[in-house]
């Protein structure tokens, strides 16, 4: 897993922030401040920003990479309630090295871009981030079981807006299946593809396997989840086919977003 992003924080925080403030901001992380009790900033002789941040980096040195995400999730959190102005600071720096900030949570941009939320059900966002957030913290199987959860949220809403009867009573595959159908995704992309003077000849096959290819998809996601997929962890599993679960997971979800206009 990459690197939690430390240094980009740290050096906001030395810019952003007086002596006390840090010691304030951190004192809300899981830093141990006796260590620090010895800092203090005075007119003459006191410690610097620098020297504090140095212990600080001490501690953090020794932490786990889930530790280390609490910290750092924390201190940028409470540097947004002081300041939230430099929300699009610390989206510039920590960007710089593959990460985003985004509901308390740090996330790497490989797992899941941010921007992609836009496109996705409103509904489907928490399981979508708190699976990204499980696969940043090496915990597969929760996280495999978190993006099937954030489908399984969408087409249940479908099911109910539909009256497509109870969705426990079929698969997962089924219910992506007939949610799409419900909302007519195949009819759209036709007339989406017909609207950019696509020729029928090309449409039809073009439509027909972009349809079995979401199919294909649910039925991947349904055999992942049922045999790799474990909030507890406790289940073996293959890591590039949990990255390639969030990926579909998107990809069904834009979909499922789509309404046919009648």
């Amino acid at each position: 897993m990459k690197k939690i992003p430390w240094g980009p924080i740290r050096s906001s925080l030395v810019n952003n922030f007086s002596f006390g403030n840090i010691k304030e901001i951190v004192g809300y992380a899981d830093i141990d401040m006796s260590k620090l009790a010895h800092l203090e900033q005075k007119s003459q002789g006191g410690a610097s920003k620098s020297q504090l941040l140095s212990a600080i980096d001490l501690q953090v040195g020794r932490f786990s990479e889930e530790r280390v995400s609490q910290v750092a999730s924390i201190c940028c959190e409470e540097m947004l309630i002081r300041k939230s102005d430099l929300e699009s600071e610390l989206e510039r720096v920590l960007s710089r090295v593959g990460w985003k900030f985004q509901s308390n949570r740090l996330l790497p941009v490989d797992v899941f871009d941010i921007s992609e939320l836009k496109d996705i059900p409103e509904q489907a966002h928490e399981d979508l981030l708190k699976s990204a957030t499980r696969l940043r913290d090496g915990d597969l199987s929760g996280s495999l079981s978190a993006s099937c959860g954030a489908i399984d949220s969408v087409t249940l809403s479908i099911y109910s807006e539909f009256n497509l009867g109870n969705p426990h009573n079929a698969s997962f595959q089924e219910r992506i299946n007939q949610s799409l159908k419900a909302i007519g995704a195949k009819d759209c992309l036709d007339n989406e593809l017909q609207a950019i003077n696509w020729p029928e000849s090309d449409i039809k096959p073009f439509s027909h396997n972009f349809s079995g290819s979401l199919n294909q998809a649910a039925f991947i996601m349904q055999k992942l989840r049922s045999s790799m997929g474990d909030v507890h962890g406790s289940k073996p599993v293959i890591t590039a086919l949990v990255y390639d679960s969030i990926k579909w997971s998107s990809l069904i979800l834009r979909i499922l977003v789509t309404r046919k206009n009648v």
